[in-house]
């Protein structure tokens, strides 16, 4: 296959992953982006410029988590390799639990889908296998892909993905810590088994999330409620679960966004706000701490590629 375009442009959101109780399963898309331009050198250099989150940290070489992910899915196709420039504007935290590592694999997965002569060749479905295959689990590559709310689950044959609704009351804000926390860490804290009962209540609170998510908001605190995983997580994150315990004890549906640090608030919209902004302002005093409170629209687009300038 060959590359039609030697330039390409890609916009890419944050996500949460888990929402609670859908471990490994569930994931929303966030207003919160990366933008990231791709250029198809004659040589075989390559050059990564980073601004915004992961400047200066980052890989500047073949290491570059979006040039990976871009080489895998040119090889997927048999697409030619070349060399790149790539330029990344960054705005989604790294280490923060919002899907940062999931964007810049799916930013390069897209970048190869604009480059080459039959982009169906990397398809949604493509697409999420790809990236699944490189991030370990689908939850935050599939609201990455294809925006909204999803529910990804892996099988013998692949990956399969499906959308959830999302009711237009619910008004997702992002509390950020200014302390990174890696995924293996917060996964390596989680046990190898747990009681049956936890597995039940798991399992019910997994499905109402989603009539939650989409009719019921009015719902969202009970259906947010988690056994499996956050719990575990507390001597890794002991601030980030305080907070999620004085948010739920001031009836608001939060919890720990993806592996942590952040915690996701499952607001409802009022009037003149949403029903979180008083328990958030009550939890921090006068003072944030360090700490960033986002308000994030739903991304309902999920991946936008278009052709570079």
């Amino acid at each position: 296959m060959r590359l039609r375009a030697d330039r390409v442009r890609v916009r890419v959101p944050a996500t949460s992953a888990n929402l609670g109780p859908g471990f490994d399963a569930l994931g929303l898309a966030l207003g919160l982006h990366d933008d990231v331009e791709v250029r198809a050198l004659g040589s075989p250099e390559v050059v990564v410029e980073v601004t915004g989150e992961g400047g200066g940290e980052v890989p500047d070489d073949e290491r570059h988590l979006v040039v990976q992910a871009l080489r895998t899915a040119l090889d997927h196709v048999g697409a030619p390799q070349s060399g790149v420039h790539l330029v990344c504007h960054n705005r989604i935290p790294h280490g923060r639990g919002l899907g940062s590592s999931a964007a810049a694999v799916v930013a390069g997965i897209a970048a190869a889908r604009g480059l080459v002569s039959e982009p169906e060749a990397l398809s949604d479905d493509v697409a999420l296998a790809l990236a699944t295959q490189m991030e370990g689990h689908p939850d935050n590559a599939a609201p990455a892909i294809h925006g909204g709310a999803t529910v990804a689950w892996s099988t013998a044959a692949g990956v399969g993905v499906a959308p959830l609704a999302v009711h237009p009351d619910v008004a997702p804000v992002a509390i950020v810590p200014a302390n990174r926390l890696s995924t293996s860490s917060a996964r390596g804290v989680l046990p190898s088994t747990v009681p049956h009962a936890d597995a039940a209540f798991q399992a019910g609170r997994a499905a109402l999330l989603v009539e939650a998510l989409g009719r019921r908001p009015d719902l969202l605190l009970d259906a947010t409620a988690d056994r499996l995983h956050q719990e575990y997580r507390r001597r890794v994150m002991p601030h980030s679960l305080a907070l999620v315990d004085a948010l739920r004890a001031a009836g608001v549906a939060a919890v720990v966004s993806g592996a942590g640090p952040t915690v996701l608030a499952l607001a409802r919209r009022t009037a003149d706000g949403t029903d979180a902004d008083a328990a958030i302002a009550t939890a921090f005093g006068p003072t944030l701490g360090g700490w960033r409170v986002l308000p994030l629209p739903v991304d309902t687009e999920g991946v936008r590629v278009t052709p570079g300038g």
